[in-house]
């Protein structure tokens, strides 16, 4: 038995529902038995009683009268507090997807006795296809059929008999009898219903799809699923359209044409909108329907390359946002809590009479009779309870694109002024430009809706690129952009949505011409700076490779593109938070080799788990990959490629146990070339890395994986010490712990063998003189190649660490900071280490073909690295150099 707590608000329900809901009194009277149940036992007994009553009535009287006696257990679960809104609407949904499935059943049975349903299957969209459906709704439905596949009559074609078995179907649910109705069929959201039939072929539907569709009818499909009938024919249609719904690139055109109908809305119901008694819940500025859309925008933004974000009902919609950094919890919460508010009330006018209405009372009494069904004292404090809904969701959804600007005239002398009035000193320049870009002969802006787009984003960038630091140098590296683009209506569409990016972009535009090479030829990559996301701080390896990982149910070359996708968005990001400032060059070099580290584990898996299919396993046998270099030493930067040697371990003697089996040797060696192809083909995604294996034994002519022991014995008889030295800044970064473990011993072993101190001085020295030959600096600046540099600085750790057998980390600011401990080199080796690194990062950038830096950027160089200005920058730079040179003479002459 419940406690008296309980029985005491469900006796409260009913009270209250008798009062002021002339349709739960009369349904109370009918069912009786549902109400005593939900008394005693609560509102989930009161929903098992109701769908048991009639089962021996033929379907249309049993679905009528299943469908009163379940809205009356699931109002008074509501109304006692037992049932969230999601229950509720859970419930309404489930019986209406076996409602439908049983008329349609009945439906064919009634046409071709001992017919099974294949062949027709039924879609559900809207709240049904969320399963959010309202207590008094209709029910939005596709109805598709294959030919092939579809029960009919002998000499009947198949679309007559599929018409046929709609509408019958549709009648069952539809017709209002004695017992009352199951549910309000609407048919409209199929293809150009206005002159379809109401039950369409599959093959028909998908062609409409693929190339006539509309983009509110993306949003309309994010809540679809198969719902009854033929569901695996309805889940393939689903995902034979997918490409339709999910798009890889962000399309702000979309989100445009989705608030166009919500405004369209607002002026249709016009009388709905201003809030109080008569306001519109649904329709209304900042109702229902504009949390669902402003929702929906969302995913459709940012679902098409994270398909986690992919949920069809809203109160699941928004925490998955949240959690992928697409929205803010504060946000997403008021959202939440609005729209369950909303939809509560919504949900008490329905139950006063089963009317499918969303608007608020505007007579006073009537208005009274739902606050009192609430439980609320009075019409103004129900309105009370809504006002900061609506506000909430009002704001957010006028926040999905700004508000229309003044366009640039096409009058010339108009222009100039507005060019000036923009910001330009000389608008003569940018005129010539846009002259140029309406001339029609720019491949990107050829179609109309290009041009409206790239028109529209004009003012936006323009301003950005005007309060710029150069200007010139920005606006001919943005007219650089539009001339290559192939097409360019989603960067348009962007740039004018987000004007925080168009700022952004002139950035880039302005100091980091790396960026802007790889925005021309990618555009898409801006879509990653579309959240404060962006900005966070760089991941970690392991959290690095769970986002790059094979997801469930993800092909091979899918995980291929995404990871390329993915990576470059992030290297792209990084970038950006260097050049605006964001967060230390060092830190980035640490979050450039954790996204590498993260592509190598998880590429390598699947690349693994690929050409097992094919040649099986090993028993006993791994794949081991050892990072060397800046990858080795968390110092990678943006143009950094990636030092790889691979192992394997485990018995020589057995074969792999795949169809096609293989040797040890044999079988890592082509699992290795597997890996670097995934690491390393251009795919339809772009590039990801430059992979050079050239430090594995024997170099170009060496296996390109050798066995672990191999290894081992070659470092310890055969390599030269610059081998060893390479192998200081080694890390395991793929395989089993026990098999890294096993690595990093022996390379343990191989560092500290004693050996001649004067060959290692002599074979080091005589090592960076053939470097300085075959890789000279590119210029007085450049910090990695050039006397005294970041090269220079690493021969003088690498000797001191192979001639003293200590400090042995991967990581140079390590290493250093032992040998200062131990009395091997000065604390300020630390600092010099530090400051040309963060130069080195920054010119990767701002100069990628060495030089210096343009003078217009130079104060951004200098602030990067923590300077107060360009000529104390370069003072502090030169000193660095000359105290790593005389180190470097020092240690290599002893």
């Amino acid at each position: 038995m419940d406690d008296a707590a309980s029985i005491c608000a469900r006796s409260d329900a009913i009270a209250r529902a008798t009062r002021h809901s002339p349709f739960l009194r009369d349904a109370i009277v009918k069912f009786p038995d549902v109400a005593e149940r939900f008394l005693s036992e609560g509102a989930e007994a009161a929903v098992a009683q109701a769908i048991e009553i009639a089962l021996d009535d033929e379907v249309a009287v049993r679905l009528r009268r299943q469908r009163t006696a379940l809205a009356l257990a699931v109002a008074l679960g509501d109304l006692a507090g037992e049932f969230p809104l999601e229950r509720l609407t859970g419930h309404l949904s489930t019986f209406a997807d076996r409602a439908i499935h049983d008329a349609l059943t009945a439906a064919v049975a009634e046409r071709i006795e001992g017919a099974g349903i294949d062949g027709f299957t039924v879609l559900a969209l809207g709240k049904l296809g969320s399963r959010e459906l309202n207590y008094s709704s209709d029910v939005d439905l596709i109805l598709l059929f294959d030919p092939d596949g579809l029960a009919r009559r002998h000499r009947e074609e198949a679309g007559e008999s599929a018409v046929r078995i709609a509408r019958r179907m549709v009648e069952l649910l539809q017709q209002r009898t004695a017992e009352g109705y199951v549910a309000r069929v609407d048919l409209r959201l199929r293809p150009s219903p206005e002159v379809t039939p109401i039950a369409l072929p599959m093959g028909a539907a998908i062609a409409y799809y693929e190339s006539q569709a509309l983009p509110w009818e993306r949003a309309a499909f994010i809540r679809a699923r198969a719902a009854a009938g033929d569901q695996a024919l309805g889940q393939r249609f689903l995902d034979e359209i997918q490409p339709f719904i999910w798009r890889r690139a962000l399309d702000f055109g979309a989100i445009e044409e989705i608030r166009d109908i919500s405004s369209r809305i607002r002026d249709h119901y016009a009388q709905g909108q201003a809030f109080g008694p008569g306001f519109d819940l649904k329709r209304g500025r900042g109702g229902i329907r504009e949390a669902e859309f402003f929702t929906q925008v969302q995913q459709l933004i940012h679902g098409g390359r994270d398909s986690s974000l992919r949920a069809p009902a809203v109160l699941d919609a928004l925490p998955l946002l949240v959690a992928a950094g697409r929205m803010e919890e504060s946000q997403a919460s008021g959202i939440a809590n609005a729209y369950r508010r909303l939809r509560t009330v919504e949900h008490r006018i329905q139950m006063i009479d089963d009317q499918q209405t969303h608007r608020l009372p505007a007579d006073a009494n009537a208005l009274e009779a739902v606050a009192a069904l609430d439980g609320l004292s009075d019409g103004t404090a129900l309105i009370d309870s809504l006002v900061s809904h609506v506000q909430v969701v009002a704001k957010a959804f006028d926040s999905l694109t700004p508000d229309r600007r003044e366009g640039l005239s096409n009058d010339a002398d108009i222009l100039l002024g507005q060019l000036a009035e923009i910001g330009f000193e000389d608008p003569s320049s940018p005129a010539r430009l846009i002259a140029n870009w309406r001339s029609g002969q720019v491949r990107s802006l050829r179609s109309p809706a290009a041009r409206t787009a790239f028109e529209a984003m004009l003012p936006v960038m323009l301003g950005a690129i005007a309060r710029g630091p150069d200007p010139g140098r920005s606006l001919n590296r943005f007219a650089d952009i539009v001339e290559r683009l192939s097409s360019g209506i989603n960067l348009y569409r962007l740039l004018e949505a987000q004007p925080r990016l168009a700022e952004i972009l002139s950035l880039i535009l302005a100091h980091a011409p790396a960026l802007a090479e790889q925005l021309a030829r990618r555009p898409g990559l801006i879509d990653g700076l579309i959240d404060a996301s962006s900005f966070a701080a760089p991941p970690d390896p392991q959290a690095a490779l769970e986002l790059l990982k094979r997801r469930s149910g993800e092909s091979y070359d899918e995980q291929l593109d995404r990871v390329r996708r993915t990576v470059g968005e992030r290297r792209f990001a990084l970038g950006v938070q260097l050049i605006s400032r964001h967060r230390d060059p060092l830190d980035l070099t640490e979050g450039y080799a954790a996204i590498a580290q993260g592509a190598i584990g998880a590429l390598a898996e699947s690349a693994t788990q690929e050409f097992q299919k094919v040649h099986g396993r090993i028993d006993g046998g791994e794949l081991l990959i050892l990072g060397l270099g800046r990858l080795g030493g968390m110092a990678l930067t943006h143009a950094s490629d990636l030092d790889l040697i691979f192992l394997y371990d485990g018995p020589q003697e057995v074969r792999s146990d795949g169809d096609k089996s293989l040797g040890p040797a044999d079988y890592f060696n082509r699992l290795a070339r597997r890996v670097v192809a995934a690491l390393s083909v251009q795919t339809a995604a772009g590039p990801l890395y430059e992979v050079d294996t050239r430090l594995r034994p024997q170099g170009a002519q060496g296996m390109l994986a050798v066995h672990v022991d191999a290894f081992r014995d070659y470092q310890m008889r055969e390599a030269w010490t610059w081998e060893h030295m390479a192998l200081l800044r080694a890390r395991p970064l793929y395989g089993s712990q026990s098999g890294r473990n096993k690595l990093l011993a022996n390379i343990h072993e191989v560092l500290t063998t004693e050996r001649d101190p004067s060959k290692i001085r002599s074979d080091a020295a005589a090592m960076r003189k053939e470097m300085a030959i075959h890789k000279p600096p590119s210029g007085p600046l450049d910090v990695k190649l050039g006397p005294g540099g970041l090269v220079d600085l690493e021969f003088v750790v690498h000797t001191l660490q192979l001639i003293h057998r200590t400090a042995f980390s991967p990581r140079l600011e390590e290493a250093i900071a032992i040998l200062a401990e131990k009395g091997l080199i000065d604390e300020q080796a630390d600092p010099d280490l530090r400051l040309l690194s963060r130069i080195l990062v920054v010119s990767r950038l701002v100069t990628p073909g060495g030089g210096e830096p343009e003078e217009e950027s130079r104060a951004l160089v200098a602030e990067v690295c923590g300077k107060a200005d360009w000529k104390t920058l370069v003072s502090e730079h030169d000193l660095a150099r000359q105290r790593v040179r005389h180190r470097w003479e020092r240690v290599r002459s002893e």
